[in-house]
């Protein structure tokens, strides 16, 4: 048995439709609008945690988004390319770009060679790049010591366990895409 079900879009799409239908098999349907909650409630986290982090961030001069690109650089403890940059921290590489372009300009990221690639040049932080990150960490630690004790360690490794194997089989469904377009 199919039964249609009509949700209310709840995020801002480039589609004007304000409702969906989707048909699903009966036995489908909860599993699907669990899957469909959780992605929900993970952009609504990602909005909340840009907004924190923009306010965390605010007094010492930069963005969430240059936050994410010096926290990768910071907790990799390794020069990175902008592609693995973007890759660790699910953005695209133009956006990563214009984010390292903006913290070379404030001194606080600096280009390396490449000795795998040449024309790929890695980034590192600077020691001023290096001191606005722990400085962000320090900003950031009473609200992070909140979410640990009002959640718990356990339930966080849960989420953690979760959102790896969401992201992988969201790389692997995005790999698949890529190589159906290629061949078709």
């Amino acid at each position: 048995m199919i039964r249609r079900l009509r949700m209310r879009e709840q995020l801002t799409v480039s589609c004007h439709c304000s409702r969906m239908i989707v048909e699903l098999p009966e036995a489908d349907l909860d599993r699907v609008t669990r899957v469909r909650d959780l992605i929900v409630a993970v952009f609504a986290a990602n909005g909340n945690l840009i907004e924190t982090g923009n306010r965390l961030t605010h007094p010492l001069g930069i963005t969430s988004a240059l936050w994410q690109v010096l926290g990768a650089l910071g907790f990799a403890g390794t020069p990175l390319s902008v592609p693995e940059i973007a890759r660790r921290m699910g953005l695209t590489r133009q956006s990563v770009q214009r984010n390292i372009d903006l913290l070379i300009e404030r001194g606080l990221v600096a280009r390396a060679p490449n000795p795998r690639h040449r024309r790929s040049t890695l980034a590192m932080l600077t020691p001023a790049g290096e001191a606005t990150l722990a400085q962000v960490e320090r900003r950031h630690h009473p609200l992070s010591a909140r979410i640990a004790d009002e959640i718990g360690d356990a339930r966080i490794a849960d989420a953690l366990r979760v959102l790896s194997e969401m992201n992988a089989i969201l790389e692997q469904a995005s790999a698949d895409a890529d190589q159906q377009g290629e061949a078709a």
